[in-house]
């Protein structure tokens, strides 16, 4: 399978620094900063470095390395956060791909949103 990667993609000109943004995190693979229209108090969206269109792309080709830094570089943003187990009352992780999915931006990423109770996460389908 193939995966389509557009470079021009907002998170491609963050990653050039074409486009400024507020970081929480950088790490060796890892981006975090915050969303510009955050949908919970907490609203951080966390990128690897590399050119991943989706998770499924991301974890069939990325490096050991690469998918190490991007999973604990997503535990430390919960932790800095404040929204992990041990210091809060939790945390929503998404991650969305393709139409189905809903993907907006062609470039992996994940929302991590907390400090408010999130609700049901997916209504049930007609």
């Amino acid at each position: 399978m193939s995966y389509a990667y557009d470079d021009q993609n907002i998170f491609a000109k963050i990653l050039r620094g074409e486009i400024p943004n507020t970081t929480v995190l950088e790490t060796q693979h890892t981006l975090a900063f915050r969303d510009l229209y955050p949908q919970a108090p907490t609203h951080v969206l966390v990128i690897p470095k590399g050119a991943y269109v989706s998770y499924d792309h991301f974890a069939s080709e990325a490096s050991d390395a690469e998918i190490i830094d991007y999973t604990r570089a997503i535990g430390e943003v919960c932790r800095l956060e404040g929204v992990d187990l041990p210091s809060g009352d939790g945390f929503r992780l998404i991650s969305n791909a393709g139409a189905h999915g809903v993907q907006e931006v062609p470039h992996l990423h994940v929302h991590i949103l907390g400090s408010r109770h999130m609700g049901r996460m997916v209504a049930k389908a007609d």
